[in-house]
């Protein structure tokens, strides 16, 4: 694949986190790719759901094993918008994702480069070539605006808006 082709796949993780950020989630997307199709895509999905584990990489690597009927996603590239956290990383491996383009890198959670090494760490029994900073300036800003806005209270979280509707 050109660069032209790794960004166009990393532009579609991005529009998905733009998904997230007008649901009132943190916007990370996530693509999979596989012989230059993309097979699965989503976005965090932990507020709307409630779910501590309905991370974009998680959700697209579900939709990517039952759509092609495997566990084994060794054939497929996975864009992302944010480095994945441990959870994210771990599923990766599980996975046996041989490729992994992410865009920004997460001083706090990032077991890709930032905290961790999960993704390149021998000890296991797959690793994964990484690319970093593909779309950086984009997605961070992206994640700064929406950090800023809740902060401001601009954005409200999923389960409040439940809950107001409730009452």
């Amino acid at each position: 694949m050109n660069e032209y082709q790794h960004m166009s796949f990393m532009q579609l993780a991005y529009e998905q986190a733009e998904i997230a950020y007008s649901q009132g989630e943190v916007p990370i997307g996530a693509v999979i790719v596989k012989n230059n199709e993309v097979i699965a895509s989503a976005y965090n999905q932990t507020e709307h759901h409630q779910n501590p584990i309905g991370h974009a990489e998680i959700l697209a690597i579900e939709r990517a094993a039952t759509i092609l009927q495997t566990r084994r996603l060794t054939d497929c590239t996975l864009y992302v918008t944010l480095e994945p956290c441990a959870m994210c990383a771990g599923a990766i491996v599980l996975s046996r994702i041989p490729i992994v383009y992410f865009a920004s890198k997460d001083a706090k959670a990032g077991a890709v480069h930032s905290l961790y090494e999960l993704l390149n760490d021998t000890r296991l029994n797959h690793q994964c070539k990484i690319h970093a900073g593909l779309m950086h300036e984009e997605c961070s800003t992206l994640l700064s605006m929406f950090f800023k806005q809740l902060r401001e209270g601009h954005i409200a979280k999923t389960h409040q808006h439940r809950q107001n509707r409730e009452e």
